[in-house]
């Protein structure tokens, strides 16, 4: 579904990826493993199109995507969680789940809320509350909603795991390992690989930029 070739970033004139490749199909789930600053978060980055390629090139189903912008990218079907959750403070949790659709009007949006309901029950009862108003955790718990709402082909979650308790990250990996199905494919940028290791395919190393 999605291969990654030979893509460099530049940001600020300082080289952050060269040469880093990988491939992605349909029901798999893809570890992308390194240290901070080893450059997981500008990969995943530049599969949204929020970081623009020096050269490479990043293809959907056999099609380069280099040129669309991110919500034309969120339209084929790529939901994404960053690190830092990325939630709209004034808007509601279902507000703030709802935002891909704006991007996504083919798909029924009202089956698709009802699914990310269906896995996060917890959310669900807190709906009509501020983002503002909501931990970290459960700030964690509604952007990963929100990416479901527009991952029907792809996830790219961006350290899913990090700046939560223990038993919240053990409630992200059952829901997580719950997405897993013959067409989804999932891809996981974490620091280690502890959480997700029993439900990962394979995984790729990340170092300086290059992935190994």
């Amino acid at each position: 579904m999605i291969e990654v070739k030979n893509i460099e970033v530049l940001i600020k004139s300082i080289e952050i990826l060269r040469g880093v490749s990988l491939t992605l199909a349909p029901g798999e789930m893809i570890g992308l493993v390194g240290r901070n600053g080893a450059g997981k978060t500008t990969t995943i980055r530049a599969l949204m199109g929020l970081a623009p390629l020096k050269d490479g090139e990043i293809l959907v189903d056999g099609r380069s995507i280099d040129h669309l912008k991110p919500h034309q990218r969120a339209a084929l079907g790529i939901g994404y969680l960053p690190e830092d959750r990325r939630l709209v403070p004034l808007l509601t949790v279902e507000e703030n789940i709802l935002v891909p659709s704006w991007a996504m009007p083919q798909i029924d949006h009202k089956k698709r809320l009802a699914f990310a309901y269906d896995l996060l029950p917890e959310i669900a009862t807190m709906r009509d509350r501020k983002a503002l108003q909501l931990s970290g955790g459960q700030q964690k718990l509604v952007a990963l909603a929100r990416a479901i709402m527009a991952g029907t082909k792809v996830l790219l979650l961006d350290e899913p795991f990090e700046g939560v308790a223990p038993a919240l990250s053990q409630r992200v990996s059952e829901v997580i390992g719950a997405l897993r199905g013959e067409k989804l494919a999932v891809l996981i940028a974490q620091s280690e690989v502890n959480h997700a290791a029993k439900m990962l395919d394979r995984s790729y190393s990340i170092e300086r930029g290059t992935s190994i």
